[in-house]
């Protein structure tokens, strides 16, 4: 799908065509990136809520800044749709997140224009600070880098830190800050209400605009007029704000709030924000899904809608009468009955209420469950405070998201032994997010700690059998990892049955090998064992449940009764299931057995279905039936 000839856009085949344009059809232009997004993502799932909120923030940057010789950095990166059409990329734009084709996010391999590849929040600032030193080193002054943060990625500590540092920075650093008060779901926390009071400030908006000229402009007031000026307006936004600028404490300059849709003014604005050295802020409001009316009104479901009709925007989804639940469902409705049954219960969650399904705890017991923001660092120890003190937080976190709170999770929380229960949601292949959110090394990096308990579900009855054990009294730090998407018990809402810690069980009785596996996989293997079975290969199946405690007990027969062992994990090779097995057997001695390892392969994998990634990891129902074969036959 490429825009239709005699367009502007079609036209526009880098930021060099862009700046050719006269500045007065920039709006004209923005209308046709906006409609083209809207019809490629309507058909093929994206990120669309995030990219429609940026268009004119998108068109302003690159036609007032020369990049990619300037370095434009994205935070998060699932808003740069926009910036990826404008790049040189409409043409394959119809390829974003299919296995094969450009990525839902910045990648430095993909573009020269995409100066730093990102996926997680909160990263630009540190980057483009970074790339602007290097500049100052490096003898290019000129060099302009501005980063754009917005989506709530401010209010990670990680934002605060490279604010902290730059401000003292003479750096040529230009900081966007995009505010459309909603992540995926609404923002929470003191900042947002900060923002809220500059944005609806009647006498601040007012009297700003005036400052700013000021400031910005050449005065008959002199050369020192900046300065003057700007005593002046810090005391005024301390007057009419009732508190000092955070930006300006933090040594930035700030202007705004102006409105991110008005793609003229924008780009007049950051060609005079060139000519001011040092770091600077600009604050700028933008409704996420703009110009498209539903995505605007239900922010939530529009920021990655699916396949949807454009002109209803009615989802595509199919539902099936007696379709499996998916395991988010099972994790919001089960935390809820056991926290009914147990008052110590509560759930925390760094601002994804919604894709984890913490939200129903959040509408039935507001009190018990937190939404603590894009900060997982502050999760993970805020929840060990609460443990310290008597409750039982289930914290969930994604699986990738927890990379960023491994120090906590290491010395807040197993060090001092506190029942804290990781939900750690998207564990294994996450589909066509790609390589920055497929939380495939959760069980590697988990294993190592002292304290900590490690299970992952084979279905949606273990998984509330897990849960409920986990909250058990005594329990201590508890991590249980489970996939996006839906499982494989329709009838799931089973009575609650405590699981042994550390024991697994034989799904499958076989006599030519034993397949170990953890997690849902297990059912992958199953099927893989009916297949092998109509060809006279008799394989055993075993579910070991918990990596740590690993059950020795069950792993001592399978190694008594065969010399051949596969392990089957959606994790890392490297560290995972496999390396704990191969542990033990060369601990306890059997050393004539032969083990395979099925996992995931020690590259990062991109992006596309998660069937067509775990096809290519070898980890699918025919990966699997290859493998045992070429085993068997070696």
């Amino acid at each position: 799908m490429t825009p239709a000839q005699g367009t502007l856009l079609s036209n526009i085949n880098s930021p060099a065509d862009l700046r050719q344009l006269p500045v007065d059809e920039l709006p004209q232009l923005c209308r046709e990136v906006r409609q083209f997004i809207l019809e490629v993502i309507s058909r093929n799932p994206g990120h669309l809520g995030a990219s429609l909120g940026v268009v004119e923030l998108t068109a302003a940057i690159h036609y007032a800044f020369h990049t990619p010789d300037d370095k434009l950095i994205w935070d998060v990166g699932h808003q740069a749709y926009a910036h990826k059409i404008l790049t040189g990329r409409k043409d394959i734009f119809y390829t974003n997140r299919t296995y094969g084709g450009i990525s839902g996010f910045p990648r430095i391999s993909e573009s020269e224009y995409d100066a730093f590849g990102t996926g997680h929040s909160s990263t630009s600032i540190s980057a483009a600070l970074g790339m602007a030193v290097a500049a100052g080193l490096l003898g290019r002054k000129n060099q302009q880098h501005i980063a754009v943060i917005g989506d709530g990625s401010m209010t990670a500590g990680m934002a605060m830190e490279a604010l902290n540092n730059a401000g003292v920075s003479k750096a040529n650093l230009l900081v966007i800050l995009n505010d459309n008060g909603i992540a995926i779901d609404k923002n929470v926390g003191g900042l947002s209400r900060y923002l809220t009071v500059i944005t609806t400030s009647r006498a601040y908006n007012k009297l700003k605009d005036k400052v700013w000229w000021l400031m910005g402009g050449k005065t008959r007031y002199g050369a020192n007029s900046r300065a003057v000026v700007k005593q002046i307006s810090n005391a005024v936004k301390a007057t009419l704000l009732k508190e000092s600028n955070l930006f300006e404490a933090f040594g930035f300059r700030y202007f705004g709030p102006v409105d991110g849709h008005d793609v003229v003014k924008l780009v007049h604005l950051m060609r005079d924000l060139q000519n001011i050295p040092g770091p600077k802020l600009l604050h700028v409001i933008t409704v996420k899904g703009k110009g498209y009316e539903k995505a605007e009104r239900d922010q939530t479901l529009f920021h990655a809608p699916g396949i949807f009709d454009m002109e209803t925007g009615e989802l595509k989804e199919t539902h099936c009468k007696n379709q499996a639940p998916k395991y988010q469902v099972v994790f919001g409705k089960t935390i809820i009955e056991l926290a009914e049954m147990n008052d110590k219960i509560v759930g925390v969650t760094p601002a994804m209420p919604t894709g984890c399904s913490l939200n129903l705890m959040m509408a039935k017991m507001p009190e018990r469950a937190f939404d603590v923001g894009i900060a997982e660092q502050h999760a993970v120890t805020f929840s060990a405070g609460m443990a310290a003190s008597g409750l039982i937080p289930f914290c969930n976190i994604y699986s990738s998201f927890m990379q960023r709170a491994y120090d906590q999770l290491i010395h807040d929380v197993a060090l001092q032994n506190l029942q804290v229960v990781f939900c750690l949601d998207r564990g294994g292949l996450v589909g066509e997010d790609g390589a920055t959110h497929h939380g495939v090394y959760d069980l590697a990096y988990l294993r190592p700690i002292p304290n900590l308990t490690i299970c992952s579900p084979m279905n949606e009855e273990e998984l509330r059998n897990m849960m409920y054990t986990a909250q058990l009294e005594g329990m201590g730090p508890f991590a249980i990892r489970y996939p996006r998407g839906r499982g494989v018990m329709p009838i799931w809402k089973t009575p609650f049955t405590a699981l042994p810690l550390g024991k697994g069980r034989m799904i499958r009785q076989g006599k030519d090998l034993a397949i170990i596996s953890i997690g849902p996989l297990g059912n992958t293997a199953l099927e893989a064992c009916m297949v092998l079975a109509s060809m006279n290969i008799d394989a055993a199946l075993y579910d070991i449940r918990f990596l740590k405690p690993l059950d020795e007990e069950l792993l001592n027969e399978v190694f008594k009764h065969f010399t051949r062992v596969i392990t089957l994990e959606d994790g890392s090779v490297i560290g995972g299931l496999g390396s704990a097995v191969t542990e033990f057997a060369n601990a306890a001695g059997f050393h004539q057995a032969a083990i395979h390892h099925l996992g995931i392969p020690d590259r990062f994998v991109e992006h596309g279905t998660i069937e067509e990634l775990q096809h290519d990891c070898g980890i699918d129902m025919e990966g699997i039936v290859s493998a045992v074969k070429l085993f068997l036959s070696a």
